[in-house]
């Protein structure tokens, strides 16, 4: 049950995002054995000026369809896991809604079931999520 922050500059339209959206779906699903439906996910627009990147740091150019994944799970993927997942994501992204490669960063942070509550005040690790 991943959690995704998606930050990116303001003014793009809810079709565009939806795709955002979608393309990290299909990713978390092909990658890290997320259910279809278990989507969670916040998109966090910012006014021109309020999303700071360095164009160049390792990688880019970026241009301002530059895009930041947060990623929050509970579980810990390998390696090799989290690198097919980066270059899926970049490859969905690409296809829709068209997004640059280079314009895409992801950082995934990894925590317990037990540092999240699904709902209703119940510790998660009590439903056996699968993160």
């Amino acid at each position: 049950m991943p959690f995704t922050r998606i930050s990116l500059i303001a003014g793009k339209s809810p079709e565009y995002l939806a795709a955002v959206v979608d393309s990290l779906g299909r990713a978390l699903v092909d990658c890290f054995d997320v259910p279809v439906n278990d989507r969670f996910a916040a998109i966090h627009q910012h006014q021109p000026g309020e999303l700071i990147f360095d164009r160049n740091y390792c990688g880019g150019p970026r241009s301002d369809d530059y895009i930041f994944f947060h990623i929050t799970t509970g579980k810990v993927r390998p390696p090799e896991t989290r690198a097919a997942f980066y270059q899926r994501l970049a490859d969905n992204l690409a296809a829709s809604p068209g997004v640059r490669p280079e314009d895409v960063m992801v950082a995934i942070v990894n925590s317990t079931f037990d540092d999240w509550s699904f709902a209703s005040g119940v510790m998660a690790s009590t439903f056996g999520g699968r993160g």
